[in-house]
């Protein structure tokens, strides 16, 4: 009796140890949409070099393949400023494929659309600047850090997670290889900023990274989201292997996925 008592106090105390926090308490079997969640825009520049072009393409069919169904409405754009602010502010997220705004109408849209609860996911040159860019209110937006450094040619990196409790990065490993891109640096370094939350960067274990251009160390946050806005950025986005890691793919999803869950009119996914 003893033996069986101990062996059943063992098993309660596994059991006990063992619960998956991440199981939710939701008894619904599912929620089926009655009509579309939300709007999508995803905004790119046809213009820009074509490694960049390349993953815009790629990106256009990726998102529109999420689409299936009509679960939200998906729209494309190659100018912020061919819209009035009441017609963006009917967007749930931007999802900036390496654009930006570069004329004063439409920073000023974009600006007055995150100031009042506008979302936004951005890829790789999205957040490009320097000395040369001249948009203060932006440069605070992405944390504060311009341009410092990339490796080159594109090649695959091991990444890390900085937290592994967020709701972009819990279902993913603690590290995981990128496929190739180029993978820029910043400086200061967003980690300094109070309001940069960094949830993934490169792995230490890559350096000396590159093999014209050769960065030997530093910080190097590669997805990060600044918390007074609705924002993310996500530094992959250069060439046409983006798209080929499951892994990767996931991660670009949950990004979306947080961005709309967060919507100031309410939880789409909820409705």
């Amino acid at each position: 009796m003893k033996k069986t008592a101990l062996a059943l106090l063992s098993l309660m105390l596994f059991a006990a140890c063992n619960v998956n926090p991440s199981i939710g308490t939701d008894t619904r079997e599912a929620n089926y949409a009655k009509e579309k969640r939300f709007k999508a825009l995803l905004y790119w520049e046809p213009h820009a070099e074509e490694a960049h072009v390349q993953f815009d393409l790629m990106s256009i069919d990726f998102f529109s393949a999420l689409n299936v169904g009509d679960g939200f409405e998906l729209d494309t754009t190659t100018s912020l400023s061919a819209y009035t602010y009441d017609q963006l502010k009917e967007y749930t997220v931007i999802v900036a494929l390496n654009a930006q705004p570069s004329d004063p109408a439409g920073r000023a849209l974009f600006e007055k659309y995150m100031e009042n609860g506008g979302g936004w996911v951005g890829f790789h040159a999205s957040a490009y600047n320097d000395a040369r860019t001249g948009w203060p209110w932006y440069l605070d937006f992405l944390g504060g850090g311009v341009f410092k450094c990339n490796n080159w040619p594109p090649q695959p990196a091991l990444a890390r997670l900085d937290d592994r409790f967020h709701p972009v990065t819990k279902n993913l490993p603690k590290e995981f290889v990128l496929p190739a891109s180029e993978f820029y640096q910043w400086t200061p370094e967003p980690r300094s900023n109070p309001d940069i939350k960094v949830l993934m960067s490169l792995s230490p274990k890559n350096y000396p990274i590159g093999l014209k251009d050769i960065v030997y160390g530093g910080d190097w946050p590669v997805v990060w989201t600044n918390t007074k806005y609705r924002m993310i950025y996500l530094n992959m986005g250069h060439g046409d292997q983006c798209y080929k890691d499951g892994e990767q793919n996931l991660l670009f999803v949950n990004a979306l996925r947080w961005i709309v869950s967060r919507d100031p009119s309410g939880n789409p996914f909820d409705r």
